[in-house]
């Protein structure tokens, strides 16, 4: 098998020892599980398979009277809240066969525990089957434990994401303050580059090297010797454990492959990972359609055009949402990725030419028409098949990628992601020619601006830090400066930090984003013994200081 070949079928072989045991099961799954298999075939995989059902990993959550078996497929080490989770659902169930997959190796276990030395067999995995039966309540029940890494989501298959490690983030200088605090003053760290393994937080610790096993599995199954390359502190600690990984020495002198792999610190390119690039469809569909539920790579379809339903309070969620995962028709399949690495306008005729051929393939009444592609024109083409549930399900991805595609392009916030593009390009030419100073002043204006809500390209608070890290993200490159300028700069930080503040005060509700900042500032200011009234605060300041960091 050549290596391309097996890249592409390793996400889905991963997930062969769970499909083995979920037959007559209800399956418990957590989120990060979930996603992954989202994108290898969806619940459907496991129902083929002969599970009974699939229900959330939740303590509220348990099987029925007439379900003795349970699959749970965890992406954790199972200690703490996993176990404890895991006993609750079996303690209101009436299980007498369990099987426990974590995609967590028994090696990371070990160090979860504490143990430092290599032991024979699977002590930790033992020791759980045990507990479990006696959670079923008989030690002669069935309980079986093992490791499955099936954390990978293939977009494409050269693309895939690993949404397990979705919160691993580059360390940061206020990392290592935090980390120097708890050494000697003598064994203190000089710069991210020295951290090492060891001085990292544990769970920190068993999030990389879950990751480093999972890449290693993956050459394993390819027959693949790497050879690691790093950019940042974050990036050298993952190929470092990769390089270390017990595998790794074996694999390098048998394995008839070869190939490069190169870790990267996102932060050192946060101008490509917070900018807008203007075109790409995927990327609009992405940004301005709301999010699956405990997924970080897809979105949600508003399914109602499909129906003679109309748009009002009393049918907003009765429909289950469509996705960008389509897995099951090859057309699709290949509609997706043409919108993933086309051209916004190629993108949007390829998405109008599969829908006008799916008509025609079930003699629909189509009405072609020439010129521009519109959010209209593609939604007159998907309620063509409303009536005809045969045809809708034969062509049911390519309606939901053609229902988001429209979706996208109509959104409301689509003209604010236009002016963030504008502005980030306005920028850009005014770093080349001015000091970071003058450039913060220009968004001084667009901060202060009318909050009347009429005009639909306002900026929002999440847009304006957004252009914040663009610019902070650049202007260590385009604007070196002395003393002079760093005061000058300072002064003008002030300015913003009391005109976002204001603009957050008169805010009626918060995204996500600003919930988060806002907690963590509240979270950290009563830790100090410090009382909040009135309406929430957003530390400004803290937050500009770390786009210094960045930067």
């Amino acid at each position: 098998m050549l290596p391309t070949d097996g890249v592409m079928s390793f996400p889905g072989q991963t997930w062969e020892k769970v499909l083995s045991k979920v037959k007559k099961a209800v399956v418990f799954m957590d989120d990060r599980c979930s996603e992954s298999l989202h994108w290898n075939g969806g619940a459907a995989l496991l129902f083929e398979a002969g599970a009974r059902n699939i229900k959330q990993f939740s303590s509220f959550e348990a099987g029925g009277q007439n379900e003795p078996k349970a699959v749970f497929v965890v992406s954790t080490v199972l200690k703490g809240k996993t176990a404890d989770i895991i006993k609750d659902i079996i303690s209101f169930s009436h299980f007498q066969y369990c099987v426990v997959f974590t995609t967590v190796p028994h090696s990371i276990h070990l160090l979860a525990n504490n143990v430092t030395t290599d032991l024979e067999g699977n002590p930790v995995f033992d020791q759980f089957e045990e507990k479990l039966c006696e959670w079923m309540g008989d030690m002669n029940y069935t309980a079986e434990v093992m490791h499955a890494p099936v954390v990978f989501a293939p977009l494409t298959q050269q693309f895939h994401l690993l949404p397990a490690f979705s919160e691993i983030f580059p360390l940061l200088e206020v990392d290592l303050e935090a980390i120097n605090e708890k050494r000697p003053e003598k064994k203190r760290f000089g710069s991210l580059m020295d951290v090492d393994m060891h001085s990292l937080p544990p769970e920190l610790q068993i999030q990389i090297k879950s990751l480093a096993s999972a890449l290693s599995a993956l050459f394993e199954f390819i027959g693949t010797r790497e050879e690691s390359f790093s950019v940042g502190p974050m990036s050298r600690l993952i190929a470092g454990e990769l390089a270390s990984h017990p595998q790794a020495k074996n694999r390098r002198k048998s394995a008839p492959n070869k190939a490069s792999i190169v870790f990267i610190d996102r932060t050192l390119d946060l101008t490509g990972a917070v900018g807008h690039h203007g075109d790409n469809l995927v990327e609009k569909i992405l940004s301005v359609l709301p999010q699956l539920p405990g997924h970080v790579t897809d979105i949600q379809v508003d399914m109602l055009e499909l129906t003679h339903l109309k748009k009002t309070a009393d049918t907003k969620g009765i429909l289950a949402p469509g996705c960008l995962a389509q897995n099951q028709s090859a057309t699709a399949r290949l509609l997706w990725e043409t919108m993933l690495v086309a051209k916004q306008k190629e993108a949007v005729m390829e998405v109008r030419r599969q829908l006008v051929e799916a008509a025609s393939k079930e003699n629909l009444p189509i009405k072609m028409s020439l010129g521009r592609v519109t959010a209209e024109q593609l939604c007159s083409y998907v309620q063509l098949f409303r009536d005809s549930w045969g045809a809708l399900e034969s062509h049911s991805g390519v309606l939901q990628l053609g229902l988001a595609a429209a979706q996208a392009l109509r959104h409301p916030a689509l003209p604010r992601w236009d002016a963030c593009l504008a502005f980030e390009r306005l920028l850009l030419q005014a770093l080349g020619d001015s000091d970071l100073a003058e450039v913060l002043k220009q968004l001084l204006p667009i901060i202060k601006s009318s909050e009347s809500g009429t005009d639909s390209s306002e900026l929002s608070v999440d847009d304006l830090l957004v252009l914040l890290v663009y610019v902070y993200s650049v202007a260590k490159e385009a604007c070196p400066g002395g003393a002079d300028k760093e005061k000058h700069v300072e002064k003008v930080e002030n300015e913003l930090i009391g005109a976002l503040t204001l603009r957050l005060t008169r805010q009626t509700s918060l995204s996500p984003l600003l919930q988060e900042i806002t907690d963590v500032c509240v979270r950290g200011l009563r830790s100090a013994g410090l009382q909040m009234e009135g309406l929430p605060l957003l530390d400004v300041g803290r937050v500009i200081s770390c786009l210094e960091v960045w930067c």
